[in-house]
Formats: C-alpha cells, structure tokens, sequence
C-alpha cells in the first residue's frame, strides 16, 4: 500500500495501485447493480423492510455482503430515508411508502479482500411536489459537479464550494454534520469529502485516491439531529431531504466513478 506525503488529522491517504482499482470496479458494480434492481420496487405500499431485504439477497448473490451489518451494531442490509430523514434511515416493515414519498437507498456492498463500494440515489414514488422533484434533481446534479472535478492537481475545497454553490443557488441547504469519506479496504477512511469549502483549499488529490461524494441536500436549513435509535437523522425543521452517492478514483487524468450503472449512464446521458 501506497500513502500521500498529505496527512489529515495526523493519517496519511492510501493511495492504491492498479489491482486495488479492479476489486474496486467489482465491488462499484455490485453497488450500482444492487441500486438499478431495487429502482422498480421502490413503490407506493411497499416497506423499507421488504426493499431491504431485496437488497440484501441481491448482494449476496451477486457475491457480496452488506458492509453495514453489524456495522457498530446496525442490523440492516441498506439504509433508507424517506422523506425528511436525511441519512442513517432504519428499515422498518411498519414504514410503508406512499405516493409523493422521496427516499434514498444507500447500500455498500463488500466483496472478499474487504473492498466496499459505497453509494446512493434518491428514487421518487409516483408523482411528487415540485419542490421534491426540484430538490432531487439538485442533489444529483450538485454531486455529478462535485465528480467531474475529480482530478490530480484539484482540491477537496474546489469540491465542496462547488458543490455548495449549487446548492445555494437553488435556494437549498447543504447538510455540514456528515461528509464523504475515503474508502476501499476501511468502509470509512480518510480523507474526509466535505460538501462545503474552499477553492484551492485542503488536501490535493493524487492519483490513486479513492472516496465518496455525497451531498445531503435540505430544502430548508442545514441543522439535523439524530433520533433516539442513535442512527435515524432528520432535518431538524421537518424540511425534506435528497441524497446521492457515488465512489470514485482519482485516476492520472481525471476520476472513474466505481459505482456508475450501465443505467445511470444512459438515462442520464454520461459519456
């Protein structure tokens, strides 16, 4: 294992070589296709549970295992927010989606070797406000801003100001308590990707780099607060929430995005 000359909090940043970035395209793919599965079950008279459960067997059939089972004690395949639930959402076979609901999956499969691919999307049911659709919408696009400035040479801060910029300039708010992560081996690594900051400011990226964008996007303020179960965080004004996340790589000319579906790639015409 590689590490950067950069330190964060006292760490040095892995950077991983040609063999980590084919466990990783394994493990991205499994997350994607687990994503691009479960997209038509997410429908008005299901329950968190049950979408959990589909995605749990589809990850161990495909060769994986949830990462955050027994995960500091959680017992769940998936997350999944709905709503104004930002992240961390326990599935619940009493929690029954309706039409207008937004809720966003998130699942990280891990494959042997330890390597994790780590991301989310945020699916509609049936019709919603426009206010919902809007806010979906720039969640994607803040994070898909935040990717394309993936490169050697780039910062963390040029991320995060991006990312917030776009934000803002929707009228929304950008969640500061949580952040993207390094990943690979460890589910959560260094550095870490916050959607806020400054450009040219923080750790450089390298190639060889690997972490998560995932913007948290609230329609009113960016306060949240964690709910008795220690996992379940809701916007703290009952405002809705919208997230997206995908893995990615500094790679020698710019970023490959690990967990980027052959879907996804089509329905959102990425070359």
């Amino acid at each position: 294992m590689r590490y950067s000359t950069q330190k964060e909090h006292g760490k040095q940043i892995r950077l991983h070589d040609a063999e980590h970035f084919e466990h990783m395209r394994i493990a991205g793919r499994i997350a994607a296709d687990t994503l691009d599965y479960i997209a038509p079950h997410v429908q008005a008279g299901v329950s968190t549970a049950e979408l959990d459960r589909l995605c749990e067997e589809f990850m161990r059939a495909a060769g994986s295992i949830p990462a955050t089972i027994d995960y500091h004690g959680y017992k769940h395949a998936s997350c999944i927010s709905v709503n104004h639930v930002v992240t961390h959402g326990v599935p619940s076979a009493t929690k029954i989606l309706k039409t207008g609901d937004i809720v966003n999956v998130d699942v990280t499969p891990k494959i042997e070797g330890n390597w994790h691919g780590d991301t989310s999307r945020t699916f509609k049911v049936g019709e919603v406000s426009i206010l919902a659709g809007r806010l979906v919408d720039v969640a994607y696009r803040s994070m898909m801003a935040g990717v394309a400035l993936v490169k050697p040479g780039n910062t963390l801060g040029d991320i995060g100001a991006e990312i917030d910029g776009i934000i803002r300039a929707a009228g929304f708010s950008s969640v500061r308590d949580f952040c993207g992560h390094g990943v690979g081996q460890i589910f959560h690594d260094t550095p870490q990707v916050t959607h806020q900051g400054t450009r040219g400011a923080g750790i450089v990226l390298e190639p060889g780099m690997f972490f998560t964008i995932e913007p948290m996007v609230n329609a009113g303020g960016y306060q949240v607060k964690v709910l008795g179960d220690k996992w379940t965080t809701v916007t703290k004004d009952h405002s809705l929430s919208a997230q997206f996340e995908h893995t990615v790589a500094v790679t020698e000319n710019g970023v490959e995005i690990f967990t980027l579906s052959a879907r996804e790639r089509e329905e959102r015409q990425i070359a």
